[in-house]
């Protein structure tokens, strides 16, 4: 987004109140380019000002991002609140922040949160702002918006008083022809409480159908016309829906019919996860009321149609909340138990289900037992004979999935096209790989339909560990030209770029293919690869590589990945552990502090490097790679208290609810614990 700023903008009154503040132990980053893309973008930017002008490391900060920076259109003027992020102390930066310039106000978001900045506006007796004031309308449609409560079934609002309700009416009676994009914004918070009224859906699709004809799913406002259109039950509803395709098939699950049920049917054999869920709630209420009976159903047809994998996971997800919303399954707060969690477990073994439907149970499940012990033993002697009969309930359900656990999840593997930090989340599994992850990994790059994502977290896994073949090289070499050349931002995974990596596998093979991907590598075009076609020496490396990359590290320029892969190819040279490369670095004014430490943790298993830009605090990686720098008796004692900082930064003790997989309180105990002997030890600056 190109920011165009003329004199008194909201930009221009916001950065001019930005230049005053700072001193006491707060500073403020100078407002962001492009390159401060994220919240880690902001503390890297920090740590170097502090750098910079010689600031105490624990100075408390404000900033905001370049994502943050859309809060302003192309005149400089505020659409939207500005979000502040921070670092260092919460009350430190309230209070210098302070209430924001004349005209505008701050809302703090908490410790856990940012700070908002946004307008004061005006509004009349009912709390309403004039019609023609965008900044007002917009802060009443937010605050609208907000959601009394949500769940996983269900989100609620509180009702609308008779002046709201009256005034976004009024807001969708204007003449023709329709606003859409206007009345989008009105619709939303009344379909929300169902009080869009026929009328007003009727003329809102007779204007969605003229300006969006044959491309419906185009227009962004569709969403509240069509539950409206199916909770009025007018005809043309379900052809409406169809027309949108998948994306209606939450609207469609909440008005049961056998159109409907026809139409999630059919998405739902695609994978589509929406649809599966839409599928087993319509068939449930047409047809088979028992959830297992349901999805025993289902799940038989997904397989017969050879559905894709994810599929059974989805409907597996909606069985496990049906049956934990049933009466006779709901617990009280007090239990310690969740419903979830046991449900997922003994799916497992539960013989009424196929086997597609226990392997994705014994999927959900991992990482879950340790949880489930501990709360039996907190149960166990505590309140009764009961309580001990759900306890010993629980523990028998969990061995007898541990004794199920290998068979039902040997040659299986997680989503490799889902949510990437789902993958991230358990990239800590993989230090070691079983012969059964081998095989899966390399059937995954030979399988045509696996995905970029999927392909760059298989073949990082197979070449770090040295289990790269040219078998996986050549199952490859077809796509790689059509497909693995696109541009995939990997400066949040701990994986690195599947060109980089395939052309590091060519070159320690000594493969035919290597030179036409070196000299694609050469050309100035695509410009996404110039900022890591250096990671690419990391295969067969040799002096001028390593000197090339030096060059690179020396100069300054923006990082991603290029001072880890020097220590990673300088260790393979001289036949050390990368680790004591990393640690001879520190120290060196060519080398920024904070990058070498994110490298000095990220290559503490040379077999496994964490390739992420920054340390993740919610990462079973980087903790247990934190503790090892710390406690490792060859570093230097510099090196160790990196090692140090990082494990006292790491959420595992200060938000361990944040931390994923989800930790055990044994787990949590055991890590503070661990920093309480060590309380002693200095830190890095």
């Amino acid at each position: 987004m190109v920011v165009l700023v003329g004199l008194n903008t909201d930009l221009s009154t916001i950065k001019a109140w930005w230049r005053t503040l700072g001193g006491d132990g707060f500073a403020v980053l100078p407002p962001p380019t492009r390159g401060r893309y994220t919240q880690s973008d902001g503390h890297e930017d920090a740590a170097e000002m502090f750098a910079t002008r010689g600031l105490a490391t624990d100075t408390s900060f404000a900033y905001w991002h370049w994502q943050s920076h859309d809060a302003f259109d192309r005149s400089g003027d505020l659409r939207g609140a500005l979000y502040l992020h921070w670092g260092g102390d919460h009350a430190t930066v309230a209070a210098g922040l302070g209430e924001g310039p004349p005209g505008y106000r701050i809302v703090n978001g908490g410790p856990r949160g940012a700070f908002q900045l946004d307008r004061v506006t005006a509004t009349d007796d009912d709390g309403l702002p004039d019609p023609q004031d965008p900044s007002g309308v917009r802060q009443l449609l937010g605050r609208l918006d907000e959601p009394r409560s949500r769940s996983t079934r269900a989100v609620e609002y509180d009702p609308l008083t008779a002046a709201e309700e009256r005034w976004l009416h009024e807001r969708l009676s204007g003449p023709d022809p329709v606003d859409l994009a206007a009345a989008a914004r009105f619709a939303v918070p009344l379909e929300h409480r169902r009080a869009l009224t026929p009328d007003e859906a009727a003329r809102l699709l007779a204007a969605w159908r003229e300006e969006y004809a044959g491309r419906l799913a185009a227009w962004s406002g569709w969403r509240p016309v069509l539950d409206a259109l199916l909770r009025q039950e007018h005809p043309a509803a379900r052809e409406v829906a169809a027309e949108l395709g998948s994306e209606a098939s939450y609207a469609l699950a909440a008005h049961p019919s056998p159109r409907s049920l026809e139409l999630l049917r059919t998405w739902a054999l695609t994978g589509d996860d929406g649809a599966v869920a839409g599928w087993f709630r319509v068939h449930r209420a047409l047809r088979e009321p028992d959830p297992v009976e349901a999805a025993r159903t289902l799940s038989e047809e997904l397989t017969a149609r050879t559905a894709p994998e994810t599929a059974q996971t989805a409907l597996l997800r909606a069985l496990r909340e049906a049956v934990t919303d049933e009466p006779d399954t709901r617990r009280s707060a007090a239990d310690a138990f969740s419903p979830l969690l046991l449900t997922t477990i003994r799916f497992t073994t539960d013989e009424r289900l196929p086997r597609p439907l226990r392997v994705a149970a014994a999927k959900a499940a991992t990482d879950t037992t340790a949880r489930v012990r501990e709360a039996a033993a907190r149960l166990t002697g505590d309140a009764g004979a009961e309580r001990d009969g759900q306890a010993a309930d629980a523990l028998a359900a969990v061995e007898r999935y541990e004794a199920a656990r290998d068979g039902l999840l040997a040659g299986t593997g997680p989503d490799l096209d889902g949510y990437e930090g789902g993958l991230g989340d358990i990239y800590h599994r993989y230090r070691t790989l079983s012969p059964d992850d081998v095989r899966w990994l390399r059937d995954r790059l030979a399988d045509p339909a696996t995905g970029v994502q999927g392909v760059a977290f298989c073949l990082e896994l197979l070449h770090a560990h040295g289990e790269g073949t040219e078998a996986d090289l050549v199952a490859l070499l077809p796509r790689w030209k059509k497909e693995l050349t696109k541009q995939y931002r990997t400066t949040y995974t701990e994986w690195r770029h599947p060109m980089v990596t395939l052309t590091c596998l060519a070159q320690d093979l000594g493969h035919p293919a290597t030179a036409a991907m070196l000299a694609w590598w050469a050309k100035p075009k695509p410009l996404w690869k110039e900022p890591v076609r250096l990671l690419t020496h990391l295969g067969a490396p040799d002096e001028a590589k390593a000197a090339e990359l030096w060059e690179f590290v020396a100069s300054g320029d923006h990082d991603t990945g290029h001072l880890m892969t020097w220590v990673l190819l300088r260790a393979r040279l001289d036949g050390v552990h990368p680790l004591h490369v990393a640690d001879g670095l520190i120290g060196q004014p060519s080398v920024r502090p904070y990058v070498l430490h994110r490298v000095l943790i990220g290559v503490a298993d040379p077999a496994q490097p964490l390739w992420h830009y920054a340390i993740d605090p919610r990462s079973h990686g980087w903790w247990h790679r934190a503790k090892e720098v710390a406690d490792h008796p060859g570093l230097t004692p510099a090196a160790r208290a990196v090692g140090m900082k990082a494990a006292r930064e790491h959420y595992v003790t200060r938000y361990p609810d944040q931390v994923r997989p989800v930790l055990t309180e044994g787990e949590v105990n055991e890590a503070r614990a661990w920093l309480a002997a060590r309380a002693d030890r200095p830190e890095a600056d």
